[in-house]
């Protein structure tokens, strides 16, 4: 991990859920940390609550804005670039698609074009999702080469930005037309990234943990589909892996798309894994399925990480159960008014003690 001590990195959506944990390890680990978003989406946030601030230079944009991106590039001279900024959310993709597409298509064409510029950046990871997949409601778990799709908003922007770093890797970047002097890039796709900070709407764990706290119900959108669990710090060790990588000699051979998913053991039911919070909580509450007329939803979702495992020697280090217990320990320390900076920090050193 010595690799980032004084490394030049940038990640655009640093206030979001991942990208605070990721700014939190690379803090922690010596990174000269530039961070590019909006404000931080939700009231309480991993952000404020880890005081991410004080450790980096936090810049306030949207990545819909190239000039202002190009101008944060051209005063801080990144050498890694990790671009994260997104609409994350299915059933906001509904809800306003417009801004889905504008900010997770036109963002990432943002982010590779002011790298393009930029002549100190050296490696590049665009962070779009497992639902780049054209999703089939399979049995088998996706591999890197299965085709792309989406049927909701959220899932084809990302399948587009997949495309659109495809295309300007080889226009543009080293492994296509690019010359020695331009980046290496990368795409990575995680699974349901669970963990503590989380408090996004409309997603499993924030949700559980509101109708924990609050002593209420919980409903439930579609208990019986099945996702590929992990801890957010299993991911985000890869994406670091791969990074490494891709600033080494051999960068050439690691360009192009990534899964990072978790153990074949840990995909789960919706149903099941809130059932599993509330008995690591330590207290119970009532399911409640709501109606089925609702917009779309995958039921059926698996990743193959063969290829992270075998070329990068990345694994999942911690099983969902593991994933589960740490990440109610994290809400429950939250709720008690715990340091959360420390407490984070003391996650993230009993994950590197697995490694």
């Amino acid at each position: 991990m010595e690799f980032w001590a004084g490394k030049k990195v940038l990640i655009t959506g640093h206030t979001g859920f991942k990208g605070a944990w990721l700014s939190l390890w690379l803090q922690n680990l010596g990174a000269d940390l530039v961070g590019y978003s909006l404000a931080p989406p939700t009231e309480p946030n991993l952000f404020t609550a880890a005081g991410l601030e004080s450790g980096m230079v936090s810049i306030n944009g949207d990545v819909r804005d190239l000039s202002h991106m190009e101008a944060v590039f051209t005063d801080h001279r990144p050498e890694i670039v990790i671009h994260m900024a997104a609409q994350s959310l299915v059933l906001q993709s509904y809800r306003d698609p417009l801004e889905t597409y504008q900010t997770n298509i036109m963002g990432t064409v943002h982010v590779l074009e002011a790298a393009r510029r930029c002549r100190s950046v050296k490696a590049l990871l665009i962070v779009t999702s497992d639902k780049c997949y054209e999703n089939r409601e399979w049995d088998w778990p996706y591999r890197e080469n299965e085709p792309l799709g989406g049927r909701d908003p959220y899932s084809s922007s990302k399948a587009c930005a997949e495309l659109v770093t495809e295309a300007y890797r080889r226009s543009f970047f080293i492994g296509g037309n690019g010359s020695c002097s331009d980046p290496v890039a990368a795409t990575a796709r995680a699974g349901n990234v669970i963990g503590g900070g989380d408090w996004a709407p409309d997603r499993l764990v924030p949700d559980c943990v509101r109708a924990l706290i609050a002593g209420r119900h919980l409903e439930l959108r579609s208990p019986g589909s099945v996702r590929p669990w992990q801890h957010v710090l299993d991911p985000l060790y890869g994406y670091m892996t791969l990074l490494k990588r891709l600033s080494g000699d051999d960068s050439r051979a690691f360009c192009g798309a990534w899964n990072f998913g978790p153990g074949p053991g840990d995909n789960d039911t919706v149903g099941n894994v809130a059932q599993r919070i509330a008995e690591k909580w330590g207290k119970g509450f009532i399911m409640r399925s709501t109606p089925r007329n609702s917009p779309h939803e995958a039921g059926l979702l698996r990743l193959d990480a063969t290829k992270a495992m075998t070329r990068l020697g990345w694994r999942p280090l911690w099983s969902l159960d593991r994933a589960l217990e740490e990440t109610a320990k994290w809400y429950k320390a939250w709720n008690n008014g715990e340091n959360m900076r420390a407490f984070s920090l003391d996650q993230i050193a009993g994950y590197e003690d697995n490694i």
